[in-house]
């Protein structure tokens, strides 16, 4: 297992894992809520052009990512996702070890994220709270997730 930050060469490996992270595996979401979420991989020019405004951690396992976090200014974790089949291996606290310790470097007063249901036990082991629950719509398919904050002392 390898930690490191993503370069633009990433982003490809990157797509992949959020797609298969969405889709695969077990999930409190249905299929369709899945699908809706998450028809296909994402478009690669989009793609890149959204990570390179993210300072992204990835954990590579046997050279390939198999998980990853994004850091933006201001405390945002935008994405954070692991390979089902990397799942319990402690890759997520590796990553958000690096994304805090990030964010103290950069005196950030606070984390915050819009988690979904499989994220939030994670996020709430690493000390965050929840600020609310809200539900949103994905091509017809209501997803609820939970805004939620660390405060760094």
């Amino acid at each position: 297992m390898q930690l490191r930050w993503a370069t633009e060469s990433d982003a490809p490996a990157l797509a992949q894992v959020l797609f298969e992270a969405i889709r695969e595996g077990p999930s409190p979401y249905t299929e369709a809520q899945r699908t809706a979420w998450m028809p296909h991989p994402p478009d690669p020019v989009r793609w890149q052009a959204r990570l390179r405004q993210k300072q992204t951690a990835l954990i590579a396992c046997a050279g390939r990512p198999a998980g990853f976090m994004t850091f933006e200014d201001g405390g945002c974790i935008d994405l954070a996702f692991v390979l089902p089949s990397h799942r319990g291996k402690g890759i997520f606290r590796v990553l958000y070890t690096a994304i805090e310790t990030l964010a103290r470097q950069r005196a950030e007063p606070r984390l915050w994220t819009f988690a979904s249901l499989s994220a939030q036990a994670p996020f709430q082991a690493m000390g965050f709270g929840v600020i609310y629950h809200e539900t949103v719509s994905y091509a017809g398919e209501y997803l609820p997730r939970a805004k939620m904050e660390k405060v760094l002392p």
